[in-house]
């Protein structure tokens, strides 16, 4: 039997979580977190990888509502964050709601009940409104490698880690230069026999300024917590002044290009070797790693760097773009993940019975990144245009939240049984200006091709502009913006029959009382 509720999240992420904490912040305790896994954490669960950590400072990629002061270091590590969000889970009583097991296997829109009928590997849900928190990084993405199958060794993405399989004396192949790979090669670098990194693009890396943070410092945070929000705010308003060398003048990233060529140089002395981990695009293009162990490992006599890419696999010999080889026992893909392509997307069906993937072919669009037209009732969080490149995520999350506060609020205002669905007219109109002003950002014009575009080329990630912006822009719906929709009337003969919903009736007494 399906259970009906007001709201069904999917995720239990940052973006998930953060989504039922507001809801009950708002009062609302009628609705369920669906989550394939049998834990929370999203990708701080999923991705375990040696050396995993966060490459924004802790204080800044935490919830502004609960603020940690016994973060451990500057930047943090996998399992604080996990460990973290796991807290947050039992301080904010949300685990009655949890429904572990449950994976999204289809959402179809119900325009007569003008709800969502939501099928999952757990059970079946109706929900009044949906709100995906899947997130971008949830589904990794391997490249289709000729021969890959014919590989007699093992073979796993960083984001699903195998910690079953001892690296110690192995020759590893790491596929990719990503934010992944970077903190893998210095963690397994030392245990390994031979590590072979296939790089297609190399990254601009700068120093990770990380250190412990000390117990005098956590000290004054619990005993004087507007120390640790002071702490974040200062973080906040130094990536906020950064953020138009990005966005309008990308010209003036040469300095800090100038720095990321230092920082090689202090650490790679072979000339030959500096050649190929100099990227030939202007820093900020894709994101800027930090690290202060990668390069150093990259020196190591047991490290090979070859360029191009890996190209073929024939059987346990690796074969790159530029025709040298190698032999490996495992392959590590450090590759990324389906972000502009959102498997999530082909399971979702829309009021005219089309998917969100049909929907979104041209390329994602959402108003104010959380809208997409023809899909009443369902928001998304860390939608289209929403990532960062500068600054931590959970600020965006936490203006998403705002918005979809706001949409509750205005479906309880309008009464009965609505829907608000996006208009086409809306959604095109901020697209065209977040695409307008994204033109000239490094992003758009700094010569790199980045997990950023999709495949037409299309930069339908990032957002253009600061945080505090986009919180301005999210702050209240606007119901111009959205077509109201309303439940047929039902037939004489279902009024006669005594056919109603007790729900609705229940509603416009809680609205007119």
């Amino acid at each position: 039997m399906a259970e009906h509720v007001r709201v069904a999240v999917v995720g239990s992420g940052f973006g998930g979580l953060g989504a039922a904490v507001r809801l009950r912040r708002e009062g609302i305790t009628d609705f369920v977190v669906l989550e394939r896994s049998d834990s929370v954490g999203g990708t701080w669960r999923d991705n375990s990888y040696p050396g995993c950590a966060c490459d924004v400072p802790s204080h800044l990629y935490s919830f502004s509502f609960a603020p940690n002061p016994d973060w451990p270091r500057t930047f943090s590590g996998q399992e604080h964050i996990r460990a973290y969000l796991e807290h947050v889970t039992d301080v904010f009583r949300l685990r009655p709601h949890l429904r572990f097991g449950a994976e999204v296997q289809r959402m179809t829109w119900d325009a007569q009940e003008l709800r969502w009928d939501i099928e999952t590997s757990g059970g079946r849900y109706f929900a009044d409104v949906v709100v995906s928190a899947t997130g971008p990084l949830s589904d990794p993405k391997i490249p289709d490698i000729p021969g890959l199958d014919t590989f007699p060794g093992k073979v796993f993405h960083s984001a699903r880690w195998d910690h079953d399989h001892d690296l110690t004396g192995r020759r590893v192949a790491m596929v990719g230069t990503g934010a992944s790979a970077i903190q893998i090669v210095p963690a397994i670098q030392p245990q390994v026999e031979r590590l072979t990194l296939f790089q297609r693009t190399p990254p601009w890396v700068m120093p990770r300024v990380d250190r412990s943070i000390s117990g005098a410092e956590r000290a004054l945070h619990r005993a004087l917590p507007f120390t640790t929000q002071l702490r974040r705010g200062l973080l906040w308003g130094i990536r906020e002044l950064q953020v138009q060398a990005f966005t309008k003048h990308p010209d003036q990233l040469g300095l800090v290009e100038k720095l990321a060529r230092q920082n090689m140089a202090r650490a790679i002395k072979d000339p030959a070797l500096r050649a190929k981990l100099t990227p030939d695009y202007r820093i900020g293009c894709k994101r800027i790693l930090l690290s202060s162990s990668y390069y150093p490992a990259l020196t190591r006599p047991n490290v090979d760097v070859v360029t191009g890419g890996l190209s073929e696999v024939r059987g346990s010999t690796l074969v790159a773009a530029d025709g040298s080889e190698a032999e490996a026992d495992v392959i590590v893909f450090g590759t990324g993940f389906h972000v502009t392509d959102m498997p999530i997307a082909e399971r979702v069906v829309g009021a005219d019975g089309r998917t969100l993937a049909e929907s979104w072919k041209d390329g994602m669009e959402a108003l104010r990144g959380a809208s997409a037209a023809g899909f009443p009732n369902w928001m998304t969080i860390i939608g289209p245009n929403t990532g960062l490149g500068n600054s931590s995520m959970i600020l965006m999350i936490e203006s998403q939240l705002n918005y979809m506060a706001d949409y509750l609020r205005q479906l309880d205002v309008l009464g009965g049984r609505a829907a608000l669905d996006a208009r086409p007219s809306a959604v095109h109109a901020w697209n065209r200006r977040v695409q307008d002003r994204m033109r000239r950002t490094v992003w758009n014009t700094g010569g790199c091709t980045s997990w950023y575009l999709d495949s037409n080329g299309r930069n339908t990630t990032i957002w253009p502009g600061t945080t505090g912006e986009f919180r301005r822009a999210t702050r209240r719906v606007d119901l111009a913006e959205y077509e109201v929709l309303r439940a047929p009337a039902l037939k004489d003969d279902d009024r006669r029959d005594g056919k109603r919903d007790d729900r609705t009736d229940d509603k416009k007494d809680e609205v007119t009382a």
